[in-house]
């Protein structure tokens, strides 16, 4: 069960910034599409890629984040630094507060988000895009199996989850990689350019 907090929301409705949250299931290609906006886009000082505060060693498999001790990530927590946290898996995740800073000054902030914590998220960052990452579900289960890091029970519940719908009342720009990556990059990278250029 993933539970989230919206860590710090006083002043977000006078922030000009965009949040862009990237959601979708674990093997969908998140990471991968980010990376692709990330290489895209390097050397922008308006738009800016979240480092997640984690609750796993810095070593483990997936994203760069900073990896912090469950006791040191309750400290964190309790003195205000994160915008939204949430648990998941086991495991703890923070968006650093210090992406207020980059929203006041009308930039875009990029974050790997979670579908479950999506009600936080849209409480602590009043422009919020949710990016909707989606692929068919055999294209899916087979990317999950190929890991070797699920039960086919496990990559069964995955796939139900990846399913269901998220709340309309967001604003959700869904992108399907089932295909080549450089398809739904572009994609991404579009969207990233309009959120930059919006006047």
């Amino acid at each position: 069960m993933t539970q989230a907090v919206t860590e710090r929301s006083a002043g977000t409705d006078t922030v000009s910034g965009t949040l862009v949250a990237v959601v979708g299931p674990s093997g969908v290609g998140k990471d991968s599409l980010m990376d692709f906006a990330r290489l895209h886009f390097a050397g922008r000082s308006d738009l800016h890629f979240v480092r997640r505060v984690i609750t796993r060693p810095r070593d483990a498999v997936g994203e760069d984040h900073e990896p912090v001790t469950l006791d040191r990530f309750e400290a964190l927590s309790q003195a205000g630094a994160f915008a939204v946290s949430w648990r998941a898996h086991g495991l703890g995740y923070g968006i650093p507060a210090d992406v207020y800073q980059s929203l006041g000054r009308g930039d875009v902030v990029i974050a790997n988000g979670s579908r479950s914590a999506l009600e936080a998220f849209r409480s602590a960052f009043a422009n919020l895009v949710v990016v909707n990452v989606t692929a068919r579900p055999e294209v899916l289960a087979k990317r999950l199996a190929a890991r070797g890091r699920e039960t086919a029970a496990d990559i069964e519940a995955r796939l139900a989850r990846a399913t269901e719908p998220l709340s309309p009342d967001l604003h959700v720009v869904e992108i399907d990689n089932s295909g080549e990556l450089d398809a739904a990059g572009r994609t991404l990278v579009d969207l990233i350019e309009s959120l930059l250029h919006k006047d």
